[in-house]
């Protein structure tokens, strides 16, 4: 049976981003790390054995986000959420509202695309067509 870390021991970054549920996979963490988005205690890091330890800043750019987190405790496992938590004290800034602009409704250039039922009659009278629905 494994032992639980103790609050003093440290552990690789890698395996810490993953238990704190900051990626999805270890794998994801060791790429985060060695494309130098997380910096500890202002440093860029790109080594994934690097060693965490209680009391480290963490700042990590994922996906349009940035996270600041302060390092409370080593993981011994991929918990859940509230469990993850723990690990950790969020100073994140909040994230930015994107102002919400509306769409313009579905308008089509003239000529493009298959015509409406409007236009479809506009090219029968011009073709001389005969009208089927007067009977």
């Amino acid at each position: 049976m494994k032992e639980k870390p103790q609050s003093g021991s440290r552990q690789r970054i890698d395996k810490w981003l993953f238990f704190a549920r900051v990626t999805k996979s270890r794998s994801l963490a060791q790429e985060c790390v060695t494309a130098g988005h997380v910096s500890i205690n202002g440093q860029k890091v790109r080594q994934v054995s690097y060693q965490v330890k209680p009391g480290d800043r963490l700042e990590i750019a994922i996906s349009e986000r940035k996270l600041v987190l302060v390092v409370k405790l080593p993981g011994d496992r991929r918990g859940p959420y509230e469990e993850a938590k723990l690990l950790y004290e969020d100073f994140s800034p909040p994230p930015e509202k994107k102002p919400f602009t509306p769409s313009e409704p579905g308008v089509r250039a003239p000529g493009a695309g298959r015509p409406t039922k409007k236009e479809r009659r506009a090219l029968d009278d011009l073709r001389g067509e005969p009208d089927w629905s007067a009977d």
